[in-house]
């Protein structure tokens, strides 16, 4: 039977996959419960381009904005590996963005 060790992906437990900056004035930028991990590598979420399709937990604000303070999905240790798997989405939003007008 495989450990808990060998069944973790490759990234997990590295430096580039998660950090908590407990030193930044906003810190946490969300409540979480005492004791919980909080990765601070995605401080601005990389899914929030995507709109509805970004997986999180949010709301739209009356003004159209998404009001993602509820959302700890970017900010979860083990979220690293979905959002990095999103990138060639984010990719695409960004190429239909900036395609010239014809």
């Amino acid at each position: 039977m495989p450990s808990k060790e060998t069944e973790r992906p490759a990234w997990y437990g590295k430096g580039y996959s998660f950090f908590t900056n407990t030193a930044c004035e906003y810190f946490p930028c969300h409540p979480v419960p005492e004791g919980t991990e909080f990765n601070c590598l995605f401080c601005y979420c990389p899914l929030y381009v995507l709109g509805r399709d970004c997986g999180g937990n949010f709301t739209y604000l009356e003004n159209g904005r998404k009001d993602c303070s509820k959302c700890l999905l970017p900010h979860r240790r083990e979220s690293y590996g979905d959002i990095i798997r999103r990138y060639q989405d984010i990719l695409g939003v960004m190429a239909r963005q900036e395609k010239p007008e014809t």
